[in-house]
């Protein structure tokens, strides 16, 4: 047991005091967590909130490098540790299976199944070892989001790859954005990824990003409500195809 984390999660459950009644019954029905966890790392499980959401693979920190991250797991300050923690997975350690196109496109369809029903995606990039999203949580938890993103698209990269076994780590990180301030750093630090990772000169050429020019919005702020669409009819086949997989 993490004891720092427990304490975490009770600090930020004190700071943010008793629910409206309107919002405690939401909760209630869609069985929202609020701030909790699962012993590694705390969440923030609530409707209605942009969420910055990273996902590694099980292998984007080698146990034969373990000297080298847990060092980084140590760190006190919780920011600090996040960015450090994202940086070096930026530095590509691993099998890195999601370099395959069919893989990077499989993880990117699976995160647009229920967008704009269940959820709404804002940004997104899928990078070698692991994949950022930015989503506003609407009628599913965070838990069951992550849970059926994490299966489904396990499912199809190994299908894939013509293997078996875990594909993702256990847990995931997540932020809550707290302003539009915040939203804009969020988007930036996404849709850059792929360069400062070494991937591409720019954030537009990247192909499996929010910034690639595939897309187009359907408002004026992503913010405020804008979705992602992609050209043509790709994404209604994608979605047809993984709702016979589940």
């Amino acid at each position: 047991m993490n004891r720092r984390v427990y304490e975490t999660v009770a600090r930020k459950r004190a700071c943010e005091g008793p629910l409206e009644i309107g919002e405690a019954e939401l909760e209630r029905q869609l069985a929202s967590k609020g701030w909790h966890t699962r012993g590694y790392l705390p969440h923030y499980d609530k409707p209605g909130t942009l969420q910055m959401l990273t996902f590694r693979l099980a292998d984007a920190m080698p146990a034969s490098r373990r000297h080298e991250w847990e060092a980084l797991r140590r760190i006190e300050d919780e920011r600090e540790r996040r960015t450090k923690l994202e940086a070096y997975l930026d530095l590509g350690y691993g099998e890195c299976v999601l370099k395959a196109p069919r893989c990077a496109a499989a993880v990117e369809d699976v995160l647009f199944r229920f967008d704009g029903e269940r959820y709404r995606l804002a940004a997104q990039a899928v990078i070698p070892n692991h994949f950022h999203v930015l989503v506003e949580i609407w009628t599913i938890t965070l838990g069951e989001l992550t849970k059926a993103w994490k299966g489904v698209s396990a499912c199809r990269v190994n299908r894939i790859l013509g293997r078996a076994g875990q594909l993702w780590q256990e847990d995931y990180w997540d932020r809550y954005i707290r302003d539009e301030e915040h939203f804009r750093k969020a988007r930036r630090y996404i849709e850059s990824n792929p360069v400062k990772a070494g991937l591409a000169k720019m954030a537009a050429e990247w192909p499996w990003s929010s910034a690639n020019a595939k897309w187009r919005w359907d408002g004026p702020s992503r913010n405020y409500g804008a979705r992602l669409v992609r050209e043509g009819n790709h994404r209604e086949g994608a979605r047809t195809f993984l709702s016979a997989e589940t």
